[in-house]
């Protein structure tokens, strides 16, 4: 396989896109599983067939899943793709005679004689000196799991067969797996891997409370060590006592469990045991954002300002990712500083998906709901619509440049200035922006990112939704796309006075904010000479 760019999550299997699906300078050979017959637009002869594909989604030749028996393999037996019953894949290529060879069996049966596809083709025109072997899948807007047990690959020579004993040990873990199955609800069948409670049990000794590692609304994170693999996992125990956390783990599953981006928590799985709700991450080493800005800890190591710059970046791309670039609008509805985790190398994750709303690309009437939130980063309209957006979103995404660059939380009444918004307004007023940076930092930043990030961050908290900027255009501020040039900005709480570019910015910014790829920034700099701070 060569390196393919652009290529798409949704019916293209994270491999192709609509321009480059069977271009032969792809120099892809692949055997496909395929469960789903929605489109019509490569073939598929079922939604449980097997095919070979060159270079593209169009299979060569493709049969019904099934594998012959017999003594000269005349008759066929049905396998069902999706029983989920483990099934073995024998793919073999005779360069000499030019011909590949797939045969398909469930995991007990032996070897068939005869395979269910035979192709002849010179995959000398396909393959290159170098090239990768793997596997991908995608599956558009269903969810489905696909598990790799065991694979064996060899050049020049018949692969590794699987042997008695590994045969033996998969079946009895099946059959363990049914004894301790449950009856599976409707939403579960659409998600990710699901773990053994006695795994998580063993994995966080026994939920041991020096384990803990975080408290929030809906319980307590575990950190722990997976005894099957020694992997590091983070384990949320919800509190099942109330609705809101039943509500919680079901919306994080159902949201995070089919997000996949590199400034995500990423979900691995959860479990379902009588009152016991769990939740399974990847292990995120530095903790949160908010405690390496305002923890009390005095041996904690002060963020650089470069550091800040990337993560708020970071958070910058997830949110760009989850408001236009997925399959469906997600409205996160909790973006804080609490809820940013730093990984090994600072790198910015945005977690905790409990709250967070889908959405189709182009609805523009999000349905009402409870507000929720945190205090300080939730956007005003929300008291009066209830209708959490990716405005909202942007206005809780200020607050968090707020946040970074000042080093104190959005509300704080013991101080003069107990709002941090009208603190930084009340220092831009007074033509001394930069006083409102973290003191911490000791004046090492950069002034124009500081001033930028300042500045933006109010207008990304601007009391009219229809005045943010989007997500993209905030992402284009921050990468240097775009300039947003302040100089003369007006904080005229009573008698706004609007730029008639600011305006037309403000309708872009709307209009753009259902597309799912907009390709690039139609404006360059823009002047926010005066504007409403919506104190």
């Amino acid at each position: 396989m060569n390196k393919l760019p652009g290529a798409f999550s949704s019916h293209y299997l994270g491999l192709f896109n609509s321009s480059n699906d069977g271009d032969a300078r792809n120099h892809v050979f692949a055997v496909e599983f395929d469960t789903v017959n929605g489109l019509g637009a490569f073939g598929d002869i079922s939604s449980n067939h097997v095919g070979i594909d060159i270079n593209g989604l169009t299979s060569k030749i493709s049969a019904n899943a099934m594998y012959y028996i017999g003594e000269n393999g005349t008759r066929k037996e049905h396998v069902e793709l999706e029983s989920g019953s483990p099934i073995r894949v024998w793919i073999e290529y005779d360069g000499v005679h030019e011909i590949v060879n797939v045969t398909v069996a469930p995991l007990h049966v032996p070897r068939p004689t005869r395979p269910l596809l035979s192709f002849n083709y010179d995959l000398s025109t396909v393959f290159k000196d170098q090239m990768f072997v793997g596997f991908s899948a995608s599956t558009a807007k269903l969810s489905s799991s696909h598990y790799i047990t065991g694979w064996s690959f060899r050049l020049n020579g018949a692969a590794q067969e699987f042997t008695v004993s590994i045969v033996a040990l998969l079946c009895m873990y099946r059959s363990r797996r049914r004894r301790l199955s449950e009856t599976l609800e409707d939403w579960e069948l659409d998600c990710p891997h699901r773990f053994r409670y006695k795994e998580l049990y063993l994995a966080t000794k026994g939920f041991k409370q020096s384990e803990v590692i975080g408290i929030g609304g809906f319980g307590e994170v575990y950190k722990g060590v997976l005894p099957t693999t020694g992997e590091q996992v983070a384990v949320k125990k919800i509190n099942q006592n109330s609705l809101l956390g039943i509500r919680q783990f079901v919306a994080e599953i159902e949201s995070l469990g089919r997000l996949r981006h590199k400034h995500l928590v990423h979900l691995l799985g959860w479990c379902k045991r009588k009152k016991s709700l769990l939740l399974v991450y990847d292990f995120i080493p530095n903790g949160s954002l908010d405690i390496a800005l305002l923890g009390r800890n005095k041996s904690r190591v002060v963020l650089s300002w470069e550091q800040r710059f990337k993560i708020l970046k970071d958070m910058a791309s997830a949110l760009l990712y989850l408001h236009e670039d997925w399959d469906q609008v997600v409205i996160h509805r909790d973006v804080k500083a609490s809820n940013v985790l730093l990984d090994a190398d600072m790198n910015g994750r945005l977690g905790d998906f409990g709250l967070a709303r889908l959405y189709d690309h182009g609805d523009d009437n999000p349905r009402t709901t409870q507000v929720v939130g945190t205090l300080g980063y939730l956007a005003p309209e929300l008291a009066r619509t209830g209708k959490a957006t990716t405005s909202s979103d942007v206005f809780a995404y200020g607050t968090l440049l707020l946040v970074v660059a000042c080093g104190r939380g959005p509300l704080n009444p013991n101080v003069e200035n107990s709002t941090l918004m009208d603190w930084v307004i009340d220092c831009y007023q007074a033509g001394q922006i930069l006083e409102a940076m973290d003191k911490n930092l000791n004046l090492s930043y950069d002034v124009e990112e500081a001033e930028l990030v300042l500045k933006l961050g109010l207008l990304c908290m601007h009391n009219k939704p229809e005045l943010r900027p989007s997500i993209r255009q905030v992402s284009r501020y921050l990468n240097g796309d775009d300039l947003l040039l302040c100089n003369n900005m007006a904080m005229d709480v009573h008698y706004p006075c609007v730029p008639d570019i600011i305006a037309k910015l403000a309708n872009i910014n709307a209009s753009k904010n259902s597309v799912s790829h907009p390709s690039s920034s139609s404006f360059g700099p823009i002047s926010c000479e005066s504007f409403e701070a919506g104190r």
